[in-house]
């Protein structure tokens, strides 16, 4: 069994080639048709214009002659069409005259039920090729007779045949040259394609700059530049991806780094005073819980990118959880002489993941807490309007440069010195805190943003949907 062709250019081929060779083959049909029936038509209304005279013809000589059968030859004789073959039966299918040059006899009519009233019409094969025969009925004195003429169809058939064989040459040759001219323009029209695909082929991930050219007809044009779109992305994936790799192992390294240090040192000496190991051990302490906070945040993240964290949307108070967080991080504030202020809760029902919007908040607060000045203060408000909530974290801190606000929602990302932290602080992290909250917030169709920042006010803006009384 043939199989479609695989090729486009094959298949654009041979649909062309279909299109426009079977509307002609069927185009040609129809002519054919159509010129061997008015051929047919013509020949019929000359031979009934025929037969007409001749009636006519008798009628005369009947008036004029002793007889009818004397009538009949007079008219045979002296009636002649060219080509055309003339004769008189009577009821029984008997030849009363003829036109003497016929010798065929195919010519005398056969004798059927229901025909002696009516017309009638047929084409007999002849020895010298088809016939065309029409009979009338003919009375003559009172007595029935039928008049026949006999037409040679040779003249239309050689014609006929003259036209199919035209048909037939012609016909194969101008789909020959379709399929030809589709194929060449197929081949021109996809050249562009195949050489956007070969220079696809070549870029991979150390080469992701290069972009396909955007040229030629709109709809490559178009579908070049989707393309140059989608390696945008591509590269900026990778980009981010690279980053982050780079960001996550120097953030492992530093923790890492640490334990083997202060374990190497630990052992180099058989006898060390117990306060010593103490030390050591509370070093090596707050690296592992450095360590095991890295490891945590980015499991949070790999999941959440992967769409393995769901969250569970119950029933809450987002001003509980307001109030939870801030009592959680009031120890940590105590360490940095940082107050926290409560200015106002306001009821808030919604539903969420109380675990994750916890998260969420106890990033924020723990994020202002570090940036906080000694002795300042981080503010908490709650806003309501219609179906939302905002929740405004409000630091005094020294304020985030303009050009690295679109970056602090970035994984790993730090400002400068200025908001940065020691590895020893007690609210340490390594950079994820914003970006796992903003995510948190976007599983729960709210957003999470840096409303303002200047020095001495940072304001960061969590907005969430809440239920209205219904």
């Amino acid at each position: 069994m043939p199989r479609w062709p695989s090729s486009l250019r094959a298949r654009l081929t041979l649909w062309y080639t279909l299109l426009l060779g079977l509307p002609l083959i069927v185009f040609a049909v129809g002519c054919y048709l159509l010129f061997a029936r008015t051929l047919m038509q013509r020949t019929d209304r000359f031979i009934g214009e025929a037969l007409t005279a001749f009636s006519g013809e008798l009628s005369a000589e009947r008036r004029a002659a002793l007889s009818a059968a004397e009538a009949m030859r007079r008219t045979i004789d002296e009636v002649r069409f060219r080509d055309l073959h003339i004769a008189i039966v009577d009821s029984v299918g008997r030849v009363v005259v003829m036109t003497a040059s016929s010798t065929d006899s195919t010519m005398v009519p056969p004798v059927r039920e229901g025909d002696a009233t009516r017309p009638w019409s047929l084409t007999l094969p002849g020895k010298q090729g088809s016939y065309r025969m029409i009979s009338r009925p003919l009375s003559v004195d009172g007595h029935p007779f039928r008049l026949t003429g006999l037409y040679p169809l040779r003249d239309i058939d050689d014609m006929l045949r003259r036209i199919r064989e035209i048909f037939l040459i012609a016909i194969p040759l101008l789909v020959l040259c379709a399929g030809t001219g589709g194929y060449v323009l197929a081949k021109r029209s996809l050249a562009p394609v195949a050489s956007m695909g070969a220079q696809a082929a070549q870029i991979t991930a150390s080469n992701l700059d290069q972009r396909l050219p955007v040229g030629g007809a709109d709809e490559l044009a178009g579908l070049a530049r989707v393309v140059n779109d989608l390696l945008d992305r591509l590269e900026g994936s990778f980009a981010q991806q690279r980053r982050f790799v780079a960001d996550a192992s120097h953030e492992l390294r530093t923790p890492a780094a640490i334990l083997r240090t202060e374990a190497d040192v630990t052992l180099s000496r058989d006898h060390r005073p117990e306060a010593e190991y103490r030390a050591s051990a509370t070093v090596m302490q707050d690296a592992a819980r450095r360590l095991a906070r890295i490891v945590d945040e980015l499991f949070l993240l790999a999941r959440a990118d992967a769409g393995h964290l769901v969250a569970h949307h119950d029933a809450l108070y987002l001003e509980d959880l307001v109030h939870d967080a801030a009592r959680a991080v009031h120890a940590v504030a105590d360490q940095r002489a940082v107050r926290i202020e409560l200015r106002s809760l306001v009821e808030a029902p919604s539903r969420g993941d109380s675990d994750l919007l916890g998260r969420l908040l106890l990033n924020l607060l723990d994020n202002a807490i570090k940036h906080s000045p000694e002795g300042g203060t981080v503010e908490v408000d709650m806003k309501r309007s219609n179906a939302h909530c905002a929740i405004s974290v409000v630091d005094a801190g020294p304020g985030i440069p303009p050009a690295a606000r679109e970056q602090i929602f970035e994984r790993f990302f730090r400002v400068d010195t200025a908001r940065s932290r020691s590895e020893s602080s007690a609210t340490s992290g390594a950079g994820l805190g914003l970006a796992i909250a903003r995510r948190i917030a976007e599983m729960h169709a709210g957003r999470l943003e840096l409303a303002e920042s200047r020095p001495g006010r940072t304001e960061f803006r969590l907005t969430l949907p809440v239920e209205t009384a219904g």
